[in-house]
């Protein structure tokens, strides 16, 4: 491809990372108004089946878009392209802020910190309560869900996410198989102006299997940034649903280990949802405050792309087979159990870290619970919800 598709490419997606705000649903909606509506790099049935790919693979549905995308337009370093213009501008906001969080003292400092963390509860809150409804639309999957917020509360080992995971997939299989009509539209659609070989996707997915499985032997001979590259590896490979489910395991990997403290990581989230572009750049932040070195530089470095690595491998694995991968019911069948499964995953991360670090008083569930409706039942965009947060949260401060 010629270097200036490759630089067509970075400026449109460049345009979208400095104004894509509302969340990996909201980004859809542009990259269709974007590319199928305006420049027609591709029509609604290859865009429709792309995005239904990207959804049914672990890892940040709009930057695998993003990057199929780039990928269709201008070979792999439009791909690159794409990544890295829808990205970048999330990072380097993120990465701001994780500078100047540690000088935010005094009673301003410390309320608007505190009204990040709110924000935080409202939008989880909401994220699971769409997810339920889109995921969780009968008494199967709701028990499913229901069943995984229990175990999370009564497991206490480090692998209880992965076994929630792999349960709602058993059960998936069980009890979720779609009926014929249900199937039939799942086999619509192709992928075929999307050309990667077979020969390319089986490398692909060689080698996200070996970094997924080796990693975590290597972690253990080996030095700490191995470890951090690690625990953002295996975040991004096991995220079902993308954008709010991260939060849960990153929590996991970062906050029960101790590299980050629970109020870095809650003010951090509640940032994150102040810039545009994908959610998944919070690890950017993590990575800079990471209790140990590699931190800041490095450590941001390591964490971005441990955990956007996975969902882009799998995305390139995938798209020579997905026609045949949607047209089998046990996928499918699998695919709803699991997607229960997260919805129960993120409701005990509402609880816990969110709610219990968060909301300290009647006050700040008054302001959680108003922040929750304007996103639910008035539509605002969480930008707006983010300024009200703050603003609350610095109010409290000076009246303290």
């Amino acid at each position: 491809m010629r270097p200036s598709a490759a630089a067509e490419v970075l400026a449109v997606f460049l345009k979208l990372g400095l104004t894509s705000f509302g969340g990996p649903i909201a980004h859809i909606g542009y990259f269709r108004r974007e590319f199928v509506e305006r420049r027609r790099w591709l029509d609604e049935k290859a865009f429709s089946d792309l995005v239904g790919l990207c959804q049914f693979l672990p890892g940040p549905a709009s930057s695998q878009v993003g990057f199929s995308i780039g990928l269709l337009r201008a070979g792999w370093l439009g791909g690159l392209a794409a990544w890295c213009g829808f990205t970048l501008p999330s990072i380097l906001l993120l990465l701001a802020f994780a500078v100047m969080a540690p000088v935010l003292g005094g009673s301003i400092g410390t309320g608007l910190i505190h009204g990040l963390k709110l924000v935080a509860v409202a939008v989880v809150a909401q994220a699971v309560w769409d997810m339920a409804r889109r995921l969780c639309p009968d008494y199967r999957r709701a028990g499913i869900a229901l069943a995984t917020l229990v175990l999370l509360s009564l497991l206490t080992t480090v692998y209880a996410q992965l076994l929630v995971i792999a349960l709602g997939a058993l059960l998936g299989l069980l009890l979720c198989r779609p009926d014929a009509s249900a199937l039939a539209c799942s086999r619509q659609g192709r992928v075929h102006e999307f050309r990667v070989s077979r020969a390319t996707g089986v490398v692909a997915l060689m080698l996200f299997c070996a970094l997924l499985f080796g990693l975590p032997a290597l972690a253990a001979i080996a030095g700490r940034g191995v470890q951090v590259f690690d625990a953002f590896y295996r975040s991004g490979a096991l995220v079902f649903g993308g954008g709010h489910v991260v939060l849960p395991l990153l929590q996991q990997q970062t906050v029960a280990t101790g590299w980050v403290s629970p109020n870095d990581f809650l003010a951090g989230y509640g940032a994150a949802q102040a810039v545009p572009g994908p959610l998944f750049t919070f690890a950017s932040f993590l990575g800079w405050v990471l209790a140990d070195a590699p931190n800041q530089w490095a450590g941001a470095a390591l964490a971005t792309l441990g955990i956007f690595l996975p969902g882009l491998l799998l995305v390139t694995a995938a798209l020579p087979y997905w026609q045949a991968l949607r047209a089998r019911s046990s996928m499918v069948a699998l695919l709803n159990g699991v997607n229960a499964a997260v919805v129960g995953l993120l409701a005990a991360a509402l609880y816990s870290p969110v709610w219990t670090s968060a909301i300290l008083s009647q006050l700040d569930f008054a302001i959680a619970t108003v922040c929750f409706l304007l996103l639910v039942r008035w539509k605002v965009p969480p930008l707006a919800v983010v300024g009200v947060c703050a603003v609350a949260g610095v109010a409290q401060g000076l009246l303290h």
